[in-house]
């Protein structure tokens, strides 16, 4: 071998050594980017057949996108996509959009995006277009200024409802892959089944955390509960109380609990002669031992109510829950004229105190209500007989006749404001009124809240009326169940928001 040869050999070599090198350590790039990928795995209870977000509220739920204002951690509305809102006159109310956010497909948001995000939610969507009120929209630069109809000071508000988002309108599949603005971009949906979401590198308020999120729906408790314990999930939504003892004990894992904005109350029937009666009402109410059911029921996550509001609204009633007191109960039923008969139920005129209570599955805390009831009926004379329904809402309605009064549940100040409950549980032809509630001192009073503009006097008057409901006693509020969720410990910068709308944000994080 000449010395010529020799060299181009040595150089032949060094050079597959570098390029051996250099792809090894490309691949160890690779193996480290990869390993390096930060993903969380949710499961969720109520499954969605579509993402589209003028039509579910698992577009905002998922991060895939955003409204133009949002209700916080302090129950308060705040500007989201909208870097600023004012009203301009009774009717008038202009937002202006943060000069920087973009869709998915980086086309930029302006005030025409978004006049045209919603005239396509009114055209689609008649629930959310006749509780906006809206007359007019206008568009210019980054801002968009809506007319309503009519005085709205509850506008606002209702932007908060999470079908009001702003989406890219031309976009060829609305139902499975939406194009918005939220940190985080539609992969793959499986109708009612998974949600594959990966980071929005550019978005607005800064790039997510987690490189990926896989959403799972099961409507079975006990099934998500024990995904949480075998690892097979990050976070578990929408707990039972029963089942957090394991989750408890375990070092790995962790129960956030926070108040909803919902309640669990008893409506009475009003159209029934006993039910007409307020001593009969106020009765029921005082046999109702709020902290007990608390403690035994919801095994402490819950709040005993005060009214209709989460207390921690500024609306919500100042009081403390109504005290249990069965001796003054059986007072008020004796100054009704009801007297003890030989079988032990209290009777007037010779019509027994017998009352049919409905309840329902969907809610497993609503039936074991329904039964604590009945037993403290029966210790004070009155007989509460209890019946199952599978279709509660339909048949409250259709069936008045059949029931007198209802274990029931609903969400009272959904987007931070008393004014949709008021509405639509007490005027007499409210949406939610079964019980054909009908309160002149209330009716009037939801009135003059439905003109009122100032958020103060907003506040005062919603006040006023729930000391009317107080009084009254239409309902007897019983408590507001927590949030319950079971959440890995390698996931950090999360927590449950009484809201329930925002659940996967830029910020949350998991450590490997």
């Amino acid at each position: 071998m000449t010395r010529y040869t020799l060299i181009v050999l040595l150089c032949t070599l060094a050079l597959v050594g570098c390029s051996t090198n250099e792809e090894a350590a490309i691949e160890n790039e690779r193996k480290i980017s990869k390993e390096a990928e930060k993903s969380l795995s949710f499961l969720f209870s109520f499954p969605s057949s579509t993402l589209d977000p003028h039509h579910d509220w698992m577009g905002v739920r998922a991060g895939i996108a955003e409204t133009l204002v949002k209700i916080n951690e302090d129950l308060e509305i705040e500007p989201w996509l909208a870097k600023s809102y004012e009203q301009i006159d009774d009717t008038t109310w202009e937002f202006t959009i943060h000069d920087h956010v973009t869709f998915h497909d980086g086309t930029k948001v302006d005030g025409e995006a978004v006049k045209a995000s919603f005239e396509r939610l009114l055209e689609v969507n008649d629930s959310v277009n006749s509780m906006l009120k809206i007359e007019s929209i206008e568009a210019e630069g980054q801002t968009v200024t809506f007319q309503t109809e009519e005085t709205f000071p509850a506008f606002l508000s209702e932007l908060v409802h999470t079908n009001a988002t702003i989406v890219k309108v031309d976009t060829d599949d609305m139902t499975e892959q939406p194009i918005a603005t939220g940190p985080f971009k539609v992969k793959s949906f499986t109708p009612e089944s998974k949600v594959e979401l990966e980071r929005y590198e550019e978005y607005w308020d800064g790039a997510a955390n987690l490189d990926k999120v896989n959403i799972t729906f099961n409507s079975d408790a006990n099934v998500r509960a024990l995904s949480l314990q075998s690892n097979e999930v990050d976070i578990a939504y929408h707990l039972p109380p029963e089942a957090l003892e394991p989750i408890e004990s375990s070092d790995d894992l962790r129960v956030e609990s926070v108040p909803s904005l919902r309640a669990h109350f008893v409506l009475y029937n009003q159209s029934k002669p006993l039910l007409q009666d307020q001593n009969v009402r106020k009765a029921l109410d005082l046999i109702t031992n709020r902290p007990v059911m608390v403690d035994e029921i919801m095994s402490g996550h819950a709040t005993a109510a005060t009214g209709p509001f989460n207390p921690d609204f500024a609306f919500a009633s100042q009081n403390d829950p109504e005290e249990y007191d069965p001796e003054q109960a059986k007072e008020l039923l004796d100054d009704a004229g009801f007297e003890m008969n030989e079988n032990g139920i209290l009777e007037k005129d010779g019509e027994p105190l017998s009352l049919t209570i409905a309840t329902y599955q969907g809610r497993p805390e609503l039936p074991l209500m329904a039964q604590y009831l009945q037993a403290e009926a029966s210790s004070i004379g009155i007989q509460l007989d209890i019946v199952t329904i599978e279709n509660i809402d339909s048949y409250l309605f259709e069936q008045q006749d059949e029931w007198d009064l209802v274990t029931y549940s609903n969400l009272t100040a959904p987007r931070g404001d008393g004014g949709y409950f008021l509405n639509v549980a007490y005027l007499p032809d409210g949406s939610l009124n079964p019980g054909q509630i009908d309160i002149t001192e209330l009716n009037e009073l939801t009135e003059q809240i439905n003109q009122t503009i100032d958020q103060e006097k907003r506040d005062d008057l919603q006040q006023q009326a729930v000391e009317i409901i107080q009084k009254e006693v239409p309902q007897s509020f019983i408590l507001h169940p927590h949030i319950i969720v079971g959440v890995n410990e390698r996931v950090t910068n999360w927590e449950p928001g009484s809201e329930e709308y925002y659940l996967i944000t830029n910020e949350m994080d998991v450590e490997e």
